[in-house]
């Protein structure tokens, strides 16, 4: 079945991890070898400590290698009186970075979901935000992560994503248009199947100028 436009295709996996992860003292090697390239000289004082402060800043950044998504959804709740409504959770922040050029990008997600009989806790859609935010990305990608990761460990009737999120990279290069807005969006089951489901998600997603 064709994909209903604003959709796009399942994300391809991240490759596995290399046979050996590079150590601290490798990564602390490579900013001075990067720092030496710019022109300037990793030994001067206020340089000497910036490989530490480089590395500890992108274990922070990057910390969603660390982290499995899927085990944020883990526990769930049966027992929601026969609830099943829209569950959508608005506005979550998210920071992440192109994998192109490891340029900052930042916005909001917007994650809503149908139950088959079992929820999960609001802050954990948060957290699968998060997490995959926090891995070299573009934001196709990790819009269909978000909501192929939600679909799979919750088995819903359908999950619905958009990000809105605004690129450095726009800024950094000839076109000059910091303030340009991408959106992508990402429909599984009934909000992928049904108009009035999709529409229902879009609507409430754009109220109050989100």
């Amino acid at each position: 079945m064709s994909q209903p436009p604003g959709s796009i295709s399942p994300a391809k996996p991240h490759p596995p991890a290399a046979t050996r992860k590079p150590s601290r003292e490798d990564a602390e090697a490579a900013v001075r070898t990067l720092l030496a390239w710019m022109g300037d000289d990793p030994a001067r004082p206020g340089l000497a400590n910036t490989p530490r402060r480089v590395v500890d800043a992108y274990k922070e950044l990057f910390s969603g290698y660390d982290a499995d998504p899927a085990a944020e959804l883990a526990r769930t709740f049966e027992d929601v009186s026969g609830y099943s409504d829209m569950v959508l959770l608005r506005d979550v922040r998210l920071e992440s970075h192109c994998e192109h050029h490891i340029a900052p990008f930042s916005g909001v997600a917007h994650v809503a979901y149908l139950p088959d009989r079992r929820v999960v806790g609001l802050s954990r859609l948060a957290r699968v935000v998060d997490i995959f935010a926090r891995r070299l990305q573009v934001q196709e990608s990790l819009t269909a992560e978000i909501g192929e990761t939600i679909q799979k460990t919750l088995s819903p009737r359908g999950v619905a994503v958009v990000i809105r999120a605004t690129h450095r990279c726009m800024a950094l290069h000839d076109v000059r248009q910091p303030a340009a807005v991408m959106e992508t969006a990402h429909f599984t089951g009934a909000f992928r199947d049904d108009p009035h489901w999709r529409q229902r998600f879009l609507d409430s997603v754009r109220t109050q100028g989100a």
